[in-house]
């Protein structure tokens, strides 16, 4: 099994860690201000069979990319975990090439993630704008992460879907890897209608692939009716070449263990075939993130 989305961090580093308690997305966050390392994770997920697990950027300072893809990298030489890091770059600079190939030096660096979320609600809002997936400047530069063969995690809501998907036309040599599964967080009749409607528009273009993770964001729970339907909604319009499955911890530690978690979307998976689930809980993210 492959956790292809989970973060580890020092407080120190993480801005929104230190200081007054900022607003975030997924609520009160007391209980994980403070450092998670690489054994504490390995601690929760022991009990799950996990094989390997990708890194993804937690917004540490700006300017400090590297610090956090070197403090990752020197935890997977202690631990063997993780396998492959997400970092950041800033994917609206001028020329990104030198943030690449900095980045580059680090041989487990398997893509980038720049968060493009942007929402109506402010607690919900992390872009600066909703429609940089269509900046021109943003859309060349994550097209140069093909040269290194690198993956774009694409997080946006269902709002910015239209152009999320023309981003993702627009750079055919790059995959895209869809954050927490589109992050339906209107879960009305008409917020899920809009939700769908935008997850049709990013399953038509090839290379998107949507994560599983994440799922408990907005309802700040593990509810496992909810990730059946979030599971079974993305598998019929992706199909499970193109899913995989992400635990988002701590950030889901604030509300559940990483064995109810796993145990929540291996039952909402339990009908699909065998060998869907061996893609969903391990394929896609091996063939994703490029890993042995």
């Amino acid at each position: 099994m492959i956790d292809a989305h989970f973060h580890i961090w020092r407080q120190a580093d993480l801005p929104w860690l230190v200081g007054p308690m900022q607003p975030r997305i997924f609520g009160p966050y007391e209980p994980i201000r403070r450092d998670y390392p690489i054994e504490e994770y390995l601690a929760d997920a022991a009990a799950a069979g996990m094989t390997s697990a990708v890194y993804v950027q937690a917004n540490w300072a700006p300017g400090r990319a590297m610090d956090e893809v070197r403090f990752v990298a020197d935890s997977a030489r202690r631990a063997g975990f993780p396998v492959a890091i997400v970092a950041y770059a800033d994917m609206l600079a001028g020329d990104i090439r030198p943030a690449l190939d900095a980045l580059a030096t680090e041989p487990s660096v398997r893509g980038v993630r720049m968060q493009l979320h942007w929402h109506a609600n402010p607690l919900y809002r992390f872009a600066s704008g909703p429609d940089l997936a269509r900046d021109p400047v943003l859309q060349r530069n994550v097209a140069a992460l093909a040269a290194y063969g690198w993956s774009f995690d694409l997080q946006v809501f269902a709002g910015q879907m239209e152009g999320a998907a023309e981003l993702a036309a627009a750079c055919p040599g790059v995959t895209f890897v869809l954050q927490h599964a589109g992050m339906l967080e209107d879960l009305s009749e008409a917020g899920i209608a809009h939700w769908r409607e935008g997850m049709v528009r990013l399953a038509a273009q090839p290379n998107i692939v949507s994560k599983l993770s994440g799922l408990g964001t907005f309802l700040r729970k593990n509810d496992p009716a909810h990730i059946a339907f979030i599971l079974r909604e993305t598998v019929a319009l992706f199909g499970a070449g193109r899913c995989l499955f992400g635990s988002n911890f701590p950030i889901e530690k604030l509300w559940t263990t990483y064995a109810d978690l796993v145990a929540a979307h291996r039952a909402a998976a339990a009908s699909l075939p065998e060998a869907d689930r061996a893609l969903i809980f391990a394929g896609t993210a091996r063939k994703t993130y490029t890993l042995t």
